[in-house]
């Protein structure tokens, strides 16, 4: 399973989720459900944004995981 590292990339840079929401300007339950891994698709357009407000490279926005749960990690 793939899961998106948003939280953890907040909690490393200071950041908060209220800041990331703001900046995506995506509907509060789409955001959620997309920093919290309870999405099946996300946009390429989502992760360019995502990738140039957090200053990191689209690959480390993901992380690979043997459970097919994305919560666990």
């Amino acid at each position: 399973m793939v899961r998106l590292r948003i939280l953890e990339i907040l909690e490393e840079q200071g950041k908060s989720r209220y800041w990331l929401n703001k900046r995506m300007e995506m509907h509060y339950v789409s955001f959620k459900n997309m920093i919290e891994n309870s999405t099946t698709s996300i946009h390429f357009e989502t992760l360019d944004k995502l990738s140039t407000l957090l200053d990191v490279p689209v690959g480390d926005l993901f992380e690979k995981t043997d459970d097919k749960n994305p919560d666990n990690k």
